[in-house]
């Protein structure tokens, strides 16, 4: 990880004043909860051929408008394209990879996984860094930055497919009180893509190799926002004990999940020193 890109060092910049916990967060998957028959159900009468194709992608892109706005975020209509095509790709032919990793060890309690330790080998992920006015607004703008490169907006002019978790680098401050707005929105390049990676059209999109990592991992559920990723660092800072051996004020957020599910899969991953 690269300083300035996807580092797990200190870095970043705001101070996060502006941010309550009342925001939520949007994602990827949000498309996901607008699906093709919610399209039929919603359409004004049978339409056939190009005419259907363009009143659905108006459809989804005007869907995709309403729920952002509920974030402070202005979808533009240049992201027809690209929600249409993560919607028609999500059915069941394109699966999800999960980003691989060997497991290390597993601390239960009760049969429940209080936390994971695994190593994830080095791999090319497609990065950016990215800071607006609020911590909901950098996670939005960047996602639809990665969701344009996913969807053809790459040198190969093809569709990369979804891989899982969609990983965001936070940064504290070094006592942990405080998420600075800046984040990096990560995407794990699929299997067949990790030799020659794609590069992105939009220069803000950088393909990077990270290192292998040992990561601690927690699973939580619920909304990501400021608070829920401060208390979830805390949580987890104190179910460790590891002060010593972990990064101190920079953290990964991974997302499964569509975040308006009513369960909810994340994680919080504490990387290991070298």
């Amino acid at each position: 990880m690269d300083p300035g890109g996807c580092r797990m060092s200190s870095g970043g910049g705001g101070d996060g004043s502006d941010f309550g916990p009342q925001h939520g967060m949007i994602t990827l998957e949000d498309l996901e909860s607008f699906s093709e028959d919610q399209l039929s159900d919603s359409g004004n009468g049978s339409m056939e051929g190009e005419g259907e194709t363009m009143d659905d992608d108006n459809q989804l892109l005007r869907y995709w408008q309403d729920v952002a706005r509920g974030h402070q975020v202005e979808v533009p209509t240049d992201m027809a394209e690209p929600i249409h095509q993560l919607t028609t790709n999500n059915d069941g032919h394109h699966s999800r990879e999960r980003v691989p990793f060997t497991l290390l060890t597993r601390n239960d309690k009760c049969g429940d996984a209080l936390w994971e330790k695994r190593h994830y080998e080095k791999a090319h992920w497609a990065c950016i860094t990215i800071q607006e006015e609020t911590y909901e607004q950098s996670i939005c703008y960047g996602f639809m930055k990665i969701m344009r490169y996913i969807c053809q907006q790459n040198t190969s002019g093809n569709y990369l497919g979804m891989t899982i978790p969609i990983v965001t680098v936070v940064r504290t401050n070094q006592d942990q009180s405080t998420l600075f707005r800046e984040v990096t929105v990560a995407y794990y390049l699929p299997p067949e893509h990790q030799a020659q990676p794609p590069q992105a059209l939009d220069t803000d999109v950088v393909i990077e190799e990270w290192p292998a990592i040992i990561a601690y991992t927690r699973a939580f559920g619920g909304a990501t926002n400021e608070v829920t990723i401060i208390n979830e660092i805390r949580t987890m800072a104190e179910i460790l004990g590891l002060p010593d051996t972990c990064v101190s004020d920079s953290f990964i957020v991974a997302g499964y999940t569509n975040p308006a599910a009513a369960v909810r899969h994340n994680e919080i991953w504490f990387l290991e020193r070298p």
